[in-house]
């Protein structure tokens, strides 16, 4: 399926909850209600017009009105490659897991709680991944402040 044909099933299976969607892009995508993200993934896995088996990448993106979580994800089969993104508030960003559709989640979100703040919902290991337990703040963030000193050693 090419990038419109995707966009147009996604919309005929879910309806308002694909926020918009630009299949015209370089790297086409849909906006994907939060609420929806873990529906919309399993479907587009199993559907077998998609069979998107492979998530490329899940990462986050800071702007000053919202972080977004972006999934860019593969079929093996079909080869053809699509991007869905949840647009979520700065304040208590969170979102479900989708671990239980690609294992590899759980590292992607894990990363994108510690570098953004956002939380996976349902997720089996929520805790951060590169910075200590005990850290403050999300490093990715635009509004973030690095501290002087972490432990009593400069940072």
């Amino acid at each position: 399926m090419n990038a419109q044909e995707i966009a147009a099933l996604l919309s005929e299976q879910f309806g308002d909850r694909i926020l918009e969607s630009k299949p015209e892009e370089l790297n086409p995508w849909s906006a994907v209600d939060p609420s929806s993200i873990l529906d919309v993934c399993r479907f587009i896995r199993s559907d077998s017009r998609l069979e998107m088996d492979h998530l490329e990448l899940l990462g986050g993106v800071d702007y000053e009105d919202r972080i977004e979580v972006v999934y860019v994800v593969y079929s093996m089969k079909h080869h053809h490659r699509y991007t869905l993104k949840c647009l979520l508030p700065r304040e208590d960003p969170h979102v479900s897991t989708v671990e239980s559709v690609w294992s590899v989640a759980n590292w992607h979100e894990r990363e994108a709680f510690d570098m953004f703040g956002v939380l996976f919902d349902g997720h089996s290991d929520m805790r951060r991944i590169l910075c200590p337990d005990d850290w403050e703040g999300y490093p990715l963030r635009k509004d973030y402040k690095a501290p002087e000193s972490y432990r009593d050693m400069p940072v």
